[in-house]
């Protein structure tokens, strides 16, 4: 039997000891890094909920004798061409534009200036103060530019040549 000097006993020892440490790395390393399983109690899981939309039902309740009412169509005052759902724009101001109030009346509170040729619809009216015929306008882009404005500086827009979508 051969013996081995001191250091190459060493030598080996320290080689098992390295390999040891080694494999006991890679063990470690993949139990560390090994992918979770799909636990389905640790799965959160998403629920939808469709709520249907509102529908209108309509309940029609006739009577075989049921006798029809006449309805009166509401009155519409026609001043100086213009009505209620007409459309109308600033016109006559010489380019300085015209004040749209709050009420009708030339020492009430002015909300904005209505650019000439700007268009608006008649929403309501007519009414009479301070010698003039008011109408309360809205502008059809934004409905915040409303006001009472003097019949005297609106033209009437004609739309009967315009198409019908």
């Amino acid at each position: 039997m051969k013996v081995l000097p001191r250091s190459g006993c060493w030598v080996m020892v320290f080689s098992v000891l390295v390999a040891l440490l080694i494999v006991g790395l890679g063990i470690t390393g993949l139990i560390l890094l090994k992918p979770e399983e799909n636990n389905s109690a640790n799965v959160a899981t998403a629920v939808l909920t469709v709520v249907p939309a509102p529908t209108s039902t309509i309940s029609a309740q006739m009577s075989l004798f049921s006798t029809p009412t006449a309805t009166q169509p509401p009155l519409s005052i026609t001043i100086d061409g213009i009505r209620v759902g007409m459309f109308v724009q600033i016109s006559g101001t010489g380019g300085d534009g015209l004040r749209l109030r709050r009420e009708p009346g030339t020492n009430t509170d002015i909300l904005f200036l209505g650019y000439e040729s700007e268009v608006f619809k008649v929403v309501d009216g007519p009414r009479e103060a301070d010698g003039f015929t008011w109408w309360y306008l809205t502008a059809p882009y934004d409905e915040k530019r409303s006001g009472w404005a003097a019949s005297r500086f609106l033209k009437v827009i004609d739309l009967s040549n315009e198409p019908q979508p």
